[in-house]
Order: structure tokens, then sequence, then C-alpha cells
């Protein structure tokens, strides 16, 4: 293990070469350090504004050697990375950040939901499903409607459908593909909040201010933050956060989703052991962003500001979307963030604008 904290000039590994490893690289380089991407895409987004890129599969272990060996610590950008994969970095003696056990929490939605309820982080009652049979008694131990989901991988929607009635369940069995799952109670929230909060090798926290969401077809569309929430609100998503980051020993900046109940409760909806897309509002709106406090939360450096200097309304330009940014880049209130992506598709997240205005 090298020593902490990591000098200027020190290389760090990201596995994934999307628009969150874009980022990261690029506030790593604010800060001095190099960067290597290991992403099977040639030429990723992240690749190309990196020291160099290791074309491979992500469970390639010849690359994952060469990465470990190359870089000083590893991360990687999102969760559908093989924890395996991140093993195999520790174990040949590379350090790793954050560490492999948060990854397989998040991968697997029953274990994350029975982890968050163990450290205090109250979730939405729920059922483990492997078969139809599981399916029909879940929906009879939590009533309708329901939501089914896939226990691994599936985001932004996919992998999931509503349950509306007992007779749908052969149906909806079938639509996610007759794959281990998870039932889960509906909440009738009031609104989504989110809330980004890093952990460093010392055990230093630094929270962010809390973040409000709407989603359009399963999907982020905007953030608006800091969010008008009460102190009493504040206080409760800072000691969930706390509890996640301690009770997964985190290093790094970790993403929690929140329902905000009738009567002002908490309940996690999922963490995702990185950046996160409802923290993009920091880049505009504090003097230390989700990214550059993730490099150094695994770099051993200082946590740095998370005080909001500005509010800002984030928003995702999905799919062909990303034509307007010729008017939004003209915009004198707004700082447009576009993520280098060749092909623009229905639905795929091909940048986002932060619309900023004074704090309220």
């Amino acid at each position: 293990m090298p020593d902490l904290p990591l000098p200027p000039g020190a290389t760090i590994g990201v596995v994934g070469g999307g628009q969150l490893g874009r980022m990261l690289s690029q506030a790593a380089s604010r800060l001095g350090f190099d960067v290597v991407i290991l992403d099977p895409e040639e030429n990723s987004p992240a690749g190309r504004v990196s020291r160099g890129q290791i074309v491979a599969a992500y469970d390639d272990v010849t690359a994952l050697t060469v990465l470990g060996q190359v870089c000083q610590v590893v991360t990687f950008e999102f969760e559908n990375v093989p924890a395996a994969s991140m093993e195999t970095l520790a174990e040949g003696g590379a350090l790793v950040a954050p560490g492999p056990t948060a990854l397989k929490v998040a991968q697997d939605r029953v274990e994350e939901k029975t982890f968050l309820n163990a450290v205090g982080a109250p979730t939405v009652a729920f059922h483990p499903v492997d078969s139809l049979d599981d399916l029909i008694a879940g929906l009879d131990r939590l009533g309708t409607p329901a939501l089914l989901k896939t226990r691994r991988e599936g985001y932004d929607g996919k992998g999931q459908i509503w349950v509306r009635s007992a007779a749908m369940a052969p149906d909806a069995w079938h639509a996610i593909g007759e794959r281990p799952a998870i039932l889960e109670a509906r909440a009738p929230f009031v609104r989504e909040l989110s809330v980004i909060a890093a952990r460093g090798w010392d055990g230093a926290m630094a929270v962010y201010p809390l973040g409000q969401n709407t989603h359009a077809g399963g999907v982020l569309k905007t953030t608006l933050a800091p969010a008008a929430v009460d102190a009493k609100t504040d206080r409760r998503a800072r000691a969930i956060a706390k509890a996640v980051l301690e009770g997964l020993d985190y290093v790094g900046v970790l993403g929690v989703e929140l329902f905000e109940m009738d009567g002002g409760a908490l309940l996690v909806n999922e963490i995702a052991p990185r950046v996160h897309n409802t923290g993009h509002w920091t880049q505009d709106g504090c003097a230390c962003d989700q990214f550059e406090q993730h490099v150094r939360a695994i770099a051993g450096w200082p946590l740095g500001p998370t005080k909001a200097h500005a509010q800002v309304e984030m928003t995702n330009l999905l799919g062909d979307e990303i034509d307007r940014w010729a008017k939004l880049a003209a915009r004198a209130d707004a700082r447009l963030h576009l993520y280098g992506k060749a092909e623009a598709r229905p639905g795929r997240k091909m940048a986002h604008v932060n619309r900023i205005r004074p704090l309220p």
C-alpha cells in the first residue's frame, strides 16, 4: 500500500470510461494526478481526457494486473463493474477505493436493503423473489401495487415493473426474464431527495446539502440544490449518510437516494457507491465538487468544503436534446457539461446543464 496522501504526479486508475469517469479524470487532472482508464470501448469518453486507457473487458485479469501495477489507487465509475474485478485488484496488492464490499452490497438489491435496515437506514418493506410462487407470496404480504425489480443490474428504470394486481404476477415475472428479483412495497412519498457524502481513509466525513429530484420515464431529469428542507430533515439525512459510510467502512463519494414521506420520515430508496448524477450540481454550486471530493478522499487528501455558494438546477440532456447545446451555451446563467459521446441514442445521457441562481 502506498503512503498517503498521494502526491501530485501519482497515477489514479478508473474502471469505467463513461461520463462519470471522464469528470473524475478531469477533476484529478486539476489536482495534478495522472489517470489511466480501463474500459472495453476504444476511445471512451473518459479515455480521451486521460493519460491513457487500457482497452479490455472489466474482468480481464491481465488488464487488471497492469492497471494495479501502474496506479497508486484504483476506483470505479459505476456499480455494474464486477465486484470480483475489484477483489482481483485488491488481492494483487492494489489500493482500491471504495472497497469491493460496497460494490457487492450495492449490486444486489436484497443485500442492499438488508444492510441498510441493519445500520438504521430504513427502507420500504421488501420481499426476495426467486420464483413465481415467491412473487405471489410477496404480493400477498406487501399488497398491491408493488414494484418488482431484478436483484442485480438494471438502472434508469430498466429491469423493473409495477405489479398492480395478483393476476399480473405471471406476466410481470416473465417481463423481468424470470430472474432473481426483489418486490418492494409502494412508497407514497411526497418528494425524492438525495444526499451526496464522502469519507476519507481516516474516517473524516463531508456531506453536501440535500438535492430535490424529479424523474421522467424512470430517468433523473432535474436536481434542485440546495433543496428547501427543515433542520430535522437535514439532520436525519446526514445521519443516514453517516451510518451507511461507516457501515461499509467506505472511502470516496457515495450517493443516497431518499423518499421523504408525508410527515417528514425519510426512507432510503437506494445507494450508489460512486459519484452520482444528483451530485452534478456541485460542479457549479460548491467550491469543491463531488468529483474533486472523490479524488481527494481516495488519494488521502483532506476533504474539501461542501457549503453551497449558489443554488443550482441541474438538468440531464438525453438523446437528441443535446442538439440544443448552442442555445444552452449562450445562456449567461448556465454551464453546459458535455460528455463527449459520439452517438445520441434515445434516452442516452449526453450532457447536463447547470442553471445557476443566487441562494434564497
